[in-house]
């Protein structure tokens, strides 16, 4: 049975996910520390993996490799943009991940890949710059999910930064730029991991802070988490019902 895989940057983010597991053990492989469990009848693994893209894209390609998951989902939390609608302690599903970094600054301001003509990743007929879909289909399962339990889930881009935006400008700028709703340091590198392997890629996250001048007394991080990984198993819960069919690779979404 092909399990599901839910990557994380830090232990608290996955912390409620881990006490979920039943017939759990702990497995090192590829440098990255992980558990193996169920839940229900789905075979389940949780790894935080560390923080930032690099860290993310490594911790993909091991679990990916290891286990040819049916579905990767990566969570968290993130800070939602000024005028996005988003308030601490909502839920989040990404339609895309914005490679918010990469590009290249000339006189005239900053640029993205595809002024750049470089792409981050094509094959298969599918060609991406710095915009990474992700798996509609899981997302949308998501949103059904959500109205179900009458959780509040928005569904938007998010940015992919390794600067985190600690003026409330930076941020304004990221939110316009790419229409996006909240931001973050792991997911487009989670994103393009699973294009590039062919597994279908869900991002849920918590939003812990508004994008603002940084102000961390303002912040609530396990407000943030716990919403995401509560969230999350009900979803498990619902792909352990033997009517609910979730596609198991990526078709080009852009």
């Amino acid at each position: 049975m092909q399990p599901i895989v839910i990557i994380a940057a830090v232990p608290a983010e996955i912390e409620l996910l881990e006490k979920a597991l039943e017939y759990s053990g702990r497995v090192k492989s590829g440098g990255y520390e992980y558990m193996e469990g169920t839940i229900g009848n789905l075979r389940v693994v949780v790894s935080a993996g560390g923080v930032g893209k690099v860290n993310a894209a490594a911790v993909s390609a091991v679990m990916i490799d290891r286990y040819h998951p049916q579905l990767v989902i990566n969570t968290g939390c993130a800070g939602a943009y000024i005028g996005s609608g988003l308030t601490i302690g909502n839920l989040v599903v990404a339609s895309e991940e914005m490679l918010g970094d990469e590009g290249v600054t000339e006189p005239g301001g900053w640029k993205g890949l595809r002024y750049m003509n470089i792409t981050s990743i094509e094959q298969g007929g599918l060609c991406c710059y710095n915009s990474l879909p992700l798996s509609r289909h899981a997302s949308e399962k998501a949103m059904q999910l959500a109205d179900y339990y009458g959780v509040f889930l928005m569904r938007g881009r998010s940015v992919t930064v390794s600067t985190c935006s600690g003026t409330k400008l930076r941020g304004s700028e990221l939110s316009k730029q790419w229409s996006a709703v909240m931001e973050n340091m792991e997911g487009a590198a989670v994103a393009q991991v699973c294009l590039r392997c062919g597994v279908s890629c869900l991002e849920i996250r918590g939003i812990s802070n508004i994008v603002d001048d940084r102000d961390p007394k303002k912040w609530d991080i396990p407000k943030a988490v716990e919403a995401a990984q509560r969230f999350i198993l009900k979803y498990i819960e619902e792909m352990d019902r033997p009517e609910i069919a979730f596609a198991s690779k990526v078709t080009p979404e852009l």
